[in-house]
């Protein structure tokens, strides 16, 4: 028989483990953001995975974390392959709503824009995902935000074997 005694560490560290890997606890390393999700209006759609947020009082520019989606409007750069049908999706999907914010463990990138994985409000669409699932966006794994990496490479794959999207046209 195990003693309680010896046994209570690892129970704690299984619980620990799963509530972390089921995403109840979220590490937060690197400056990542203690705070709950934030939420606001999207004010601007700017292409496929960029969008303008009111969220107290500031428009906020955020780019979706874990997803990328073929250039539109980056300098110096041409209009890439479906990359009009995917900032026309993202405005089918955001253009006057409300969405919720949630963050992983960097808030910002090098260019000073909130990074997030975006729900919409009315429905908890998961946007980021919705993009990938649909064939509108690759994934995109920057570490440390990793927190959908295994989710977003599922719907790729699907996409990807269904000829969805991108998948077919490009």
């Amino acid at each position: 028989m195990v003693s309680w005694r010896r046994a209570l560490p690892w129970l704690i560290v299984f619980v620990v483990v799963a509530l972390v890997g089921g995403g109840v606890l979220k590490p937060t390393s690197g400056g990542g953001d203690r705070r709950p999700a934030r939420e606001g209006a999207v004010t601007r759609v700017v292409d496929g995975d960029t969008i303008h947020v009111r969220v107290d009082g500031d428009d906020e520019t955020v780019r979706y974390i874990g997803v990328d989606t073929p250039e539109t409007v980056k300098p110096n750069t041409p209009v890439q392959c479906f990359g009009k049908k995917a900032s026309a999706y993202n405005h089918r999907l955001l253009d006057g709503e409300r969405v919720r914010l949630r963050f992983d463990a960097e808030r910002r990138d090098r260019y000073g824009r909130l990074l997030a994985y975006v729900y919409r409000r009315r429905d908890g669409l998961f946007v980021n995902d919705a993009l990938v699932r649909n064939g509108y966006a690759m994934t995109l794994t920057i570490p440390p935000n990793v927190a959908h990496e295994a989710e977003f490479r599922v719907s790729q794959r699907r996409a990807r074997e269904a000829g969805k999207g991108l998948w077919s046209e490009c």
